[in-house]
């Protein structure tokens, strides 16, 4: 699971964070987490001691490429879908998880307005949560998208080659109570 960076500018200090709603969500789902670190080398050690079932890429940060401060995080999370891929590894990418595997394969983002804090319907009937500034109207090959927002921005992807890459621009973890078909979704995609 990757962690968001935030910058303590009073300190001079960067922490990897990770919201606490992640680890209740990975209870709910019957997965033990595994908080990855931002630095590429750590994550190198860690995926080949530890052997992980599956990859959880989590929003925060927007990509450096479209004015984001984490360079170290989008090194980690593109190694980490390429290692997903080659490996048949199953990938969830939540929000910039999803912008990430978008811009990955090749897709431009681009801002998108009425997408924060709201909810709204999908092209697949259901509602979902939106807390995304960036998103993208089109998919480029290898990736499909599977469901757009009202507006034509595409909320959910996956990779035609490699269906175990996939990814949803809205935040499951921030319901309260978690869905239940956000946890079989989930389950399903990690392949649990």
């Amino acid at each position: 699971m990757t962690q968001r960076v935030e910058r303590i500018a009073e300190i001079g200090e960067r922490r990897d964070a990770l919201s606490q709603e992640w680890a209740a969500l990975a209870e709910a789902c019957g997965f033990l987490p595994l908080p990855l670190p931002n630095r590429l080398s750590t994550v190198r050690a860690l995926l080949e001691a530890l052997k992980p079932e599956g990859v959880l890429l989590t929003g925060g940060n927007d990509l450096a490429a479209y004015g984001g401060d984490a360079p170290e995080r989008d090194e980690t999370e593109h190694f980490l879908i390429d290692w997903a891929a080659e490996g048949r590894v199953p990938l969830l990418g939540v929000c910039r998880g999803a912008q990430l595997l978008l811009d990955h394969f090749g897709t431009p983002l681009q801002r998108v307005e009425g997408h924060i804090r709201v909810e709204h319907p999908l092209s697949t009937g259901e509602t979902v949560n939106s807390f995304h500034g960036w998103g993208a109207l089109a998919c480029r090959p290898p990736l499909e998208a599977l469901a757009w927002s009202g507006d034509g921005v595409v909320e959910a992807v996956r990779h035609r080659d490699c269906p175990w890459l996939q990814g949803v621009m809205y935040h499951p973890e921030r319901y309260h109570p978690l869905r239940e078909q956000d946890l079989s979704f989930i389950r399903e995609a990690l392949q649990l």
